[in-house]
Order: C-alpha cells, then sequence, then structure tokens
C-alpha cells in the first residue's frame, strides 16, 4: 500500500488531527482558519491490468494528486491519497461496506455484488465510469495445461476447474459450460481459488482447468505455462470493469469525486495516445511482462478504455443478475439506481472516444516504443519472419480476440492463413471449410513467406 500526501502551496499554522474522508467527518473548504487533511482512500487491483486508468497506472502517472493538489491550494486543505492493492474485488466490497475504502475498481460480477453489500449494510454505492471493456467478453479464458490433453470446453465434464467464485471469470464459465451442456455446480468440481494459486494448482496437476480474468490467462500462455480452452468472447456478450464509490463519501465529498473521474480520463488519454509507454509503465509498477501487458492494454488490445457508462455495458450488468442469483451470490440488485451517470458527466465535458475498430494484426520490436500494424496475419508473418521482435499478435479469426502469435492456433485455408485462440474454434472452422487444416506456428511463417 502506498500513500501520497498532495500539500497546498500556503502556510500551514495549524494542522488538525486527521479527518478522513472514509470516517465521512472532512467537508471541502477551511474550518476556523485552520488547515485540515482529508485522506482519500482508493482501492484498485495492480494486475487486474484493464482497470489500470482507476489504479496502477492513474497511481504511476500521479494525476490524481495533480488534481487535488489544485483543489487543496483553493480550499486550504492537505489531501492524502492511500492507495490499496487487492487481487479481487470482494476484499475491495468489503473494504467499502466497512467504510474504509472511498473508490474502487472491480469487474461486472463483483459490482454487482458491491452494489448488493452495499444496500444491505447500509453502504450504498455506486457506479460512477468504466475502466476497460471487451464487448464480446475476451477479456476472460478458460486456460489447461500445455500438455493437456483437454480440447474444448465439453472435455470439462467431472473435471476439477479453478476460478475465484463470483469473479467475472466465474460468470464466464457458468455461461460457457451452460452452453455446453455442462451443470456449471454439479457438472465439474469447482475450486474456488484466488487467481496466483489457481495458476499453481493448474501448473501443479491439481486443477485441469482455470478460468481467470486478466491478465493471468494471456501471462500464463506466455510463459508457456499454459494454453487457451475457450476464449470468453464466445459467448459475444460484454464483459468490462469499472469505478464505484460509497454513496456517502459521493455525497460529502463531490468534489474530489470528480477529481478522480477527471484524473481517470487524463489517463485513459494517456494509454490511448502512448499505448507502448503505458504498457512499459504498468510493467514495471506490476512485474508482469510488458508484452502481456500490451496484449490487452495495446492500441488493438482485447481491452477497449472509456470511462463512458455505455448502455450495452449497462444492459450487460442486468443480464449477470440471474447468473448471480442462481449461484445463491445475490438476491435482487437494482441496476438502474447503482448505476449513477451523474458525476462523470459533471467532471468531464469532453467528446465521446470513438467505438473500437476490428483488431488488426501487430509486431512490437525490441527497442521500439511504438509498433507495426498489419491488415493481415499472413503479411504480420512476414514481416516478423528474421526480425527481432519482442511479440507478434494476431486477432481470433472468428471472435476477434487478439492472442501472441506463436500460441495461437494456425489454419491455412488455400492462399489464406488464419489465427485463433483456441483448438476448438479452429477445428470448427476447419470443419466447415474443406480443404482448411490445422498446421503449426513455424509452418505458418513458412508458408507466408
Amino acid at each position: 500500500m502506498r500513500s501520497r500526501i498532495i500539500t497546498p502551496a500556503v502556510s500551514i499554522t495549524l494542522l488538525l488531527p486527521l479527518a478522513t474522508a472514509c470516517g465521512g467527518g472532512s467537508g471541502d473548504g477551511k474550518a476556523g482558519g485552520a488547515s485540515k487533511t482529508v485522506t482519500v482512500t482508493v482501492g484498485y487491483q495492480s494486475k487486474t491490468i484493464n482497470t489500470v486508468t482507476a489504479g496502477t497506472l492513474l497511481r504511476s502517472l500521479g494525476y490524481f494528486e495533480e488534481e487535488l493538489a489544485a483543489r487543496g491550494k483553493k480550499e486550504g486543505v492537505t489531501y492524502k491519497v492511500d492507495w490499496q492493492d487487492y487481487a479481487t474485488g470482494a476484499p475491495i466490497t468489503a473494504a467499502m461496506t466497512a467504510g474504509k475504502v472511498d473508490i474502487g475498481s472491480m469487474g461486472d460480477f463483483p459490482l454487482l455484488l458491491n452494489a448488493a453489500r452495499g444496500k444491505e449494510l447500509k453502504q450504498p454505492t455506486g457506479l460512477v465510469s468504466i475502466t476497460g471493456y471487451n464487448l464480446r467478453g475476451g477479456l476472460n479464458t478458460v486456460v489447461t495445461a500445455p500438455d493437456s490433453k483437454l480440447e474444448s470446453l465439453a472435455d470439462l465434464g467431472g473435471k476439477k476447474v479453478s476460478t475465484s467464485v463470483g469473479s467475472a471469470a466465474d460468470g464466464t464459465l457458468i455461461r460457457a459450460l451452460q452452453r455446453a451442456g455442462i451443470d456449471p455446480e454439479k457438472g465439474i468440481q469447482k475450486l474456488n481459488q484466488q487467481p496466483s494459486v489457481g495458476a499453481s494448482a493448474l501448473q501443479a496437476g491439481s486443477a485441469d482447468a482455470l478460468s481467470q480474468f486478466v491478465a493471468w490467462p494471456g501471462q500464463l500462455a506466455f510463459e508457456g505455462r499454459a494454453k487457451a480452452l475457450y476464449d470468453g468472447a464466445e459467448l459475444d456478450l460484454p464483459t468490462f470493469h469499472g469505478v464505484t464509490v460509497r454513496q456517502k463519501f459521493a455525497g460529502e465529498q463531490p468534489g474530489v469525486l470528480d477529481d478522480f473521474l477527471k484524473a481517470q480520463h487524463r489517463a485513459t488519454d494517456y494509454l490511448r495516445a502512448k499505448p507502448v509507454e503505458a504498457a512499459e509503465s504498468v510493467a514495471k509498477e506490476t512485474g508482469l511482462p510488458a508484452e502481456v501487458v500490451y496484449l490487452y492494454n495495446g492500441a488493438n488490445g482485447i481491452a477497449t478504455f472509456d470511462p463512458e457508462l455505455r448502455p450495452e455495458l449497462i444492459a450487460a450488468l442486468k443480464e449477470d443478475v440471474p447468473v448471480l442469483k442462481a449461484a445463491g451470490l445475490v438476491g435482487d440488485v437494482d441496476v438502474d439506481a447503482f448505476v449513477d451517470p451523474a458525476p462523470l458527466k459533471r467532471a468531464v465535458q469532453a467528446p465521446a472516444y470513438p467505438r473500437a475498430g476490428a483488431a488488426k494484426s501487430e509486431l512490437w520490436l525490441k527497442g521500439q516504443t511504438t509498433t507495426r500494424t498489419f491488415d493481415s496475419p499472413k503479411e504480420l508473418l512476414k514481416a516478423a519472419k528474421g526480425a527481432d521482435a519482442r511479440a507478434a499478435y494476431v486477432p481470433d479469426a472468428l471472435t476477434g480476440t487478439l492472442w501472441f502469435a506463436d500460441k495461437a492456433v494456425w489454419v491455412a485455408d488455400g492462399a489464406e492463413l488464419l489465427a485463433f485462440v483456441t483448438p476448438a474454434s479452429a477445428k470448427r472452422y476447419v470443419d466447415g471449410h474443406a480443404g482448411a487444416r490445422v498446421i503449426g506456428y513455424a509452418d505458418a511463417v513458412g508458408l507466408a513467406s
């Protein structure tokens, strides 16, 4: 956990005892001519990298502190930001409902749990912005061990599958199993584990598969410790992460919330304008490989960053409620009451970002701060042959999900070369296209040349 103190450029003759925003005791402005200290506590997930514009990247850029410094200078208030790092959304919700975290970021399923727990414990919260999203669901992936004989989701019947119950990845697993005709509770042996524990279980052989959110699937695949079994984008249902705030805090400190949202928008601008630099920054802060961060957060990455509370995302959130109810994790959740667009509209007067287009193949050469894009995987393979490449990325031919070129499943269909995230997707394509065949990555590079 890290704290930063922002002191206004005025003389402080008397520092009152700490008045924290979490306690709700400090309002805006001066009190009796003395300076106050206001602590704002932000819960984030450093390694859930499509929340970086409200967490890891935002913290490293210092934009929130800058916004608060300007406010503090005008008001004679010293603002302190307490950044608290968590592995998943559940402990952030627990801290928020205990009044110990003011602003938090988490995935769509945890957001619903946040809304439900906040209401139950009389610490209501509100969804005020989005960090990263994928309109098809590609942020969550099911992976298996590199030498696993499992070839499709249908093979998971009776197997041990690790996930974090109540997470966005758990939601993907539930829906995917249902579509495959497998009871998500009785048809598999579900292991409720933190992502790092699940990754270790997969490597040790005590779990047959792992369903997780960013950046775990990409990291494990990049490091050769897993291969993709199911691409969440096959569900064709939006998945996203967002920012939630305690309503009491939002009411007492509306200006501070505005400053956070302004800072988030600035961090989003930075990420979209400088995706390689942003990936390198997040990698430095988290210890994740920059190539993995870029897979999700890059110019053609799996995640699109935009704070706007898009209608299709809110509609998807409403579709998530029955899934969580069926699992006994929530009762009724009033999504419309939970979503609060007013703070973002008040804080940020800027045109909306354009909707993400189709992903393109991309090549990142060593020593470069920019990447090259290509209109087809074949062109990428030609450029990658013999190049000093740091990473090469290709979109899945069916879902558009970006993946590492050397980890993808390749198909030759006449003169065309196509990439797929999973063997099952490649097989479906081959079965529907006479003459198409699955080939290895080296063969694909050879054919492209």
